[in-house]
């Protein structure tokens, strides 16, 4: 597969925001405002996160508040789950 872009993945508690499970506590917006930079230059940004259910749904929308959004949410991309014909229990990233 060739690809023009990088893969990042990156997980909520404790690395986009501080670690206080079931809360959501101070944004890492140094990472934040990076993810938000390469993904506009055309990379992929994926958020890996333990959370599920209502807590997924309250992660990804405080990431959206802040302007970051993922190209998927615990699972690969549509591409790269085409490519390897189903999807891995392990992510496919760069970075």
């Amino acid at each position: 597969m060739n690809r023009k872009y990088t893969i990042h993945a990156c997980d909520f508690d404790g690395t986009l925001c501080e670690s206080i499970f079931p809360g959501i506590g101070k944004p890492n917006m140094a990472l934040i405002n990076h993810l938000i930079k390469r993904r506009k230059q055309g990379n992929k940004i994926i958020l890996w996160t333990c959370r599920v259910g209502d807590r997924l749904k309250e992660a990804v929308e405080w990431c959206k508040s802040y302007g970051l959004e993922f190209d998927a949410v615990n699972e690969n991309l549509p591409e790269m789950v085409e490519h390897w014909g189903g999807e891995s229990r392990k992510g496919g990233v760069n970075e």
